[in-house]
């Protein structure tokens, strides 16, 4: 056979610099070639010859491309988007036939033509070296005419050397993009094909002698509380930090009393390296990472992580992510309380780094490396147990610590995600702890952690994280002595995930357990012409992997999610829990930090209205510090009124990320419970039965079936009756991988979705009308016996619920509770419960009992894939109005209430949010009971306890019609 061409070629490319550091500020002049270039695509990498490269070729004919940017994002001048192709998504599977390291003649090719001036004060002396911070997914480049060389590895800087090139005028850099190479193979990360020229393209100067690179070592003493500094340099030079009063020579090493860098107080020292000419400027922060005992340090103090993994992403631009964006999410993941990042699964856009540095995150700095769709085929030619390819690992492993070895923020190293194992792993890992012994080496794929200074897992069950917290796990002995790190747990997929807090319990329980990693911050739904925003299958693709993609803890737009507003809560580093009467116990609970930086207040709640407020003295505890502090006497309240004291702890002033005020903790302590349920309203209200109709107090019934069809004024649809259906959450539906029970499958096969409703007798006996029925899924012997008793007082009509399963019902129910119509101009909502957002049994750690409000479209939560969605649990009461009047409903016990303005059936049928269309009719769900959420999209299901298993059950609803609003005033 011939050769291969060079993109088909193992070998990480020819002709660029060495990897080196990445910093911002340089007194060296910096020209950025981004903006709009010349591009042409061709289907094929071999469609066009080379003679676009020459300096007078005339590319009048060709299209313009914004860069950084993606291709496939753009469109041909005059046409939308997408005129150059269109993204794909795959999860595991390549979208290319595997046949290592051969790819698709079908090889869509951008060829880029930039034309540039060098500004008029560009140093003559000295060279010049040209930067290109990311190309997917390999590049050749040619600067007037002369090739400079070629690379692979898409997330990866390149550099080359091109001085002796420069003109002062009319310079013409040129680059073929093709979408596919052989470092394709290694590039299966779970996210969208997106190629072309997505990160910055800079021109640098390069003074005469300046470094080629530096490594800023600084370390910290914990129990002298001394740091020491040396800056390693390839050639010789000063490196001064005025605060610290140092001006040391390059090499030399020098202790000196300092504050140390963490997440939580991320203490930077400003410095500079002056060197052959150069001024770069230096920002130094004090750690040691440690591994002892099992148990991971920072500067001797264990580390909890409460993390995410962060694909790059935006919903318009892809991968290609501006400042002012990247700035976004760290201000979004510190007001959430995150504190760490993995950047899965390829080193970020540096600059991100330098934020994580400012703001303080942890960060699993990962290499760009995955082979995932070698899974599937038994690993037959993983390119990591190839020795063929093991230039091209190193190469990455290189890129990815030369270019961010000096982030104080970087504390693990990651050689990359779901590779399996091999002999080209354990190179990377040996180089990388040779390069840098300062930090850990993370990596999942190889349970033996034979190259791991850390015990990875991905989503493993709650039992399974307690027993390794308990040092009871087997396994090699060598992991048994590692600290546990969950790198993706808690699958943020659609509505959920459920769990978090019961993860949280065991991570604070068990030193050796230190937190994890959510998968992941952000769906990935682009801009969609028809759909808003779409997903895998959505953009043409023959081979993708659907809303599989639309897994994060934030919508595109960068909207919080529920699943982001419970981690929050549930990760809060300060717990705030009842001590008894009048006591309130405050735990900090950060790594590191005291609680100087927080105020704390008190708000005294009496049937959910807020009666009285004001600060609470909390001492500065420091970290791990717990104390009881006393609460103020109550205000006067009504007798019997349910009584709650809420406390708040904030911040007591304005940070980088977020203003003073920002509610950072909170608890709630019940003072007195909810009041004993009132005795129903005596049945004085007599029954008036006419030919077709029941008459009962404000309810009017067929008295053929015992529905109710009208309540008071308002019109009355399909109901109440019970309902046990909803539409089945991405978790309920699971993956085909997972082991447990999928239960939206199940329900589907049992018939949950399409129950039906038997009248087996309606009795109207004094004031009470008892509906007896039968509700059971078709071609099954399960059912639920039903029966409904209506009273009323003459003005509240009160339903009795008793419901008995018959059968061996193996499968949990999705809901249980019941269904009716209302008008849709009822379009108001005010409860006394738990909110203000939705909440399940296993997601309700966000919600806080109080009294609420929102327009009944507000309480619908818009997952990119419509489902189940907008409970809002431990509802007292509720009052839904309109202009025209409405209704109030109580419930004993408390329940749980959704309004939507479509069915569940079309809720369950809808592929994308456009497809929901508001009807006339508005639906209330009144549920006494829902199963849990779980995270078997990707992780465990539902935990026992947030089952909602098939068993005899009562509850009632009082509802009471209610008259128009009252006027406006003059």
């Amino acid at each position: 056979m011939s050769a291969l061409p060079w993109y088909e070629d193992v070998s990480p490319g020819r002709g660029t610099l060495p990897p080196r550091a990445w910093y911002a500020r340089s007194d060296a002049p910096v020209l950025s070639l981004n903006g709009d270039w010349a591009f042409r695509l061709s289907p094929v990498a071999d469609a066009e010859d080379e003679s676009f490269t020459a300096p007078d070729f005339d590319a009048g004919g060709w299209g313009t491309i914004a860069v950084p940017g993606h291709w496939v994002l753009q469109g041909k001048e005059g046409e939308a988007p997408g005129g150059y192709g269109g993204p794909a998504y795959t999860n595991v599977r390549y979208p290319f036939p595997v046949d290592p390291p051969r790819v698709p003649t079908e090889n869509p090719t951008g060829d880029h033509l930039r034309r540039f001036d060098l500004p008029a004060d560009w140093p003559a002396a000295g060279g010049a070296v040209l930067r290109l911070d990311g190309v997917e997914s390999c590049a050749r480049v040619w600067l007037n005419g002369t090739e400079l060389g070629e690379f692979k590895g898409s997330r990866l800087a390149h550099e080359f050397a091109v001085g002796h090139l420069l003109r002062p005028r009319d310079n013409v850099l040129a680059l073929r993009v093709h979408q596919w190479s052989s470092g394709s193979y290694l590039e299966d990360q779970d996210q969208w094909w997106l190629p072309g020229v997505f990160r910055d393209v800079t021109l640098l100067h390069r003074p005469a002698g300046a470094p080629g690179d530096f490594f800023t070592h600084a370390s910290y003493d914990h129990v002298t509380g001394d740091g020491t500094l040396r800056v390693e340099c390839d050639v010789p030079g000063r490196v001064t930090v005025p605060e610290l009063g140092l001006d040391v020579a390059t090499g030399e090493a020098v202790t000196v009393a300092v504050e140390p860098w963490s997440a939580e107080v991320p203490r930077l020292y400003e410095g500079e390296l002056r060197a052959g000419g150069e001024r770069i400027a230096l920002r130094v922060g004090f750690r040691t990472v440690a591994v002892e005992n099992g148990v991971l340090t920072v500067n001797g103090r264990r580390v909890l992580f409460r993390g995410v993994n962060r694909h790059e992403f935006h919903p318009e631009r892809g991968r290609s992510l501006d400042l002012a964006t990247m700035r976004q999410d760290v201000e979004l993941m510190k007001r959430h309380n995150i504190n760490a990042v993995r950047t899965s699964h390829y080193p970020p856009h540096p600059a991100f780094l330098d934020l994580c540095d400012s703001y303080g995150l942890w960060v699993i700095d990962e290499g760009d490396l995955e082979t995932h769709g070698f899974e599937d085929l038994g690993w037959r030619g993983n390119p990591v147990d190839d020795a063929r390819w093991t230039p091209a690992l190193l190469d990455r492993a290189a890129r990815l610590v030369e270019r961010d070895k000096n982030h104080p923020s970087v504390v693990m190293w990651s050689l990359g995600n779901e590779c399996g194992t091999g002999a080209g792993l354990t190179a990377m890992a040996r180089w990388i702890r040779d390069r840098d012994p300062s930090r850990l080496v993370h990596y999942e794929g190889d349970r033996s952690c034979a190259d791991t200074d850390v015990y990875a897992r991905m989503y493993p069950p709650h039992a399974e994280v307690e027993e390794i917290g308990r040092r009871a796990d087997a396994g090699p002995e060598a992991r048994s002595r590692l600290p546990l790190v969950l790198c993706e747990y808690a699958h943020a997929m659609g509505n959920g995930p459920g769990g978090l807090a019961d993860y949280q319990r065991l991570f604070e329980t068990y030193e050796r357990c230190q937190g994890g990693f959510v998968w992941e911050w952000i769906d990935h739904g682009l801009v969609h012409p028809v759909h808003g925003y779409g997903y895998g299958g959505d953009f043409g693709e023959e081979l993708h992997d659907g809303n599989f993609v639309c897994d994060g803890l934030l919508f595109p737009d960068r909207t919080p999610s529920p699943g982001l507003l419970e981690y929050k809560k549930v990760v809060e580093p300060v717990r705030i829990t009842d001590a008894g009467p009048g006591t309130v116990l405050v735990t900090n609970g950060h790594d590191v930090a005291d609680l100087a930086h927080l105020a704390f207040t008190w708000s005294f709640l009496a049937d959910g209205e807020p009666l009285a407020e004001g600060p609470l003295e909390v001492p500065a505890l420091a970290a791990g510090e717990s104390a009881r502090v006393t609460l103020p006497a109550p205000p006067a309240h009504r007798a019997g009124a349910e009584t709650v004291w809420t406390v708040r702890a904030v911040l007591a002033r304005d940070t980088v990320w977020a203003a003073a005020g920002h509610e950072v903790a909170w608890g709630q302590l019940t003072v007195q419970g909810p009041a004993p349920a009132p005795r129903p309203p005596a049945a004085t209200a007599g029954a008036v039965r006419a030919a077709d109709r029941i008459a009962l107090g404000p309810g009017v019934f067929d008295a053929g079936t015992g529905v109710l069809t009208a309540l008071g004024p308002l019109p009355v649809t399909a109901g109440p009756r019970l309902d046990v259906w909803r539409a089945p959450t991405d978790n309920d539906e699971g993956a085909p991988w997972q082991p447990d029970e999928r239960h939206g499958p199940l329900w589907r096969a049992l018939g949950l979705h399409r129950m039906r409703h038997r009248t087996d007798e309606v009795v109207l006996a004094g004031a009470t009308l008892t509906v007896r029925s039968r509700v059971a899924p078709a071609a099954s012997d399960l059912g639920l016996r039903t029966t409904y008793r209506w009273t009323s007082d003459g003005t509240a009509l009160r339903l009795g619920v008793e419901v008995e399963p018959e059968g061996d019902w193996r499968v949990p129910l999705p809901r249980l509770g019941v269904l009716l119509g209302l008008p849709a101009a009822l379009d108001r909502a005010e409860w006394y419960g738990a909110g203000p957002g939705e909440a399940y049994p296993d997601t309700r750690a966000a919600a806080r009992l109080g009294r609420w409000a929102a327009p009944v479209d507000a309480l619908h939560t818009p997952y990119l894939r419509p489902q189940e969605n907008g409970a809002r649990i431990d509802t007292r009461w509720l009052r839904l109005g309109g202009e025209t009047g409405g209704v109030r409903v109580e419930g004993e016990p408390a329940f749980a209430f959704t309004a939507r303005r479509w069915t569940t059936e079309r809720l369950a049928a809808a592929a994308h949010r456009g497809e929901l269309v508001p009807g006339d009719t508005l639906w209330l769900h009144l549920d006494h009971a829902q199963h849990g959420i779980g995270s078997q999209s990707c992780g465990p299901g539902v935990l026992p306890e947030y089952r909602l298993d098939a068993a005899p059950a009562a509850f009632s609803l009082t509802f009471t019609p209610l008259g128009p609003p009252p006027a406006p005033g003059p």
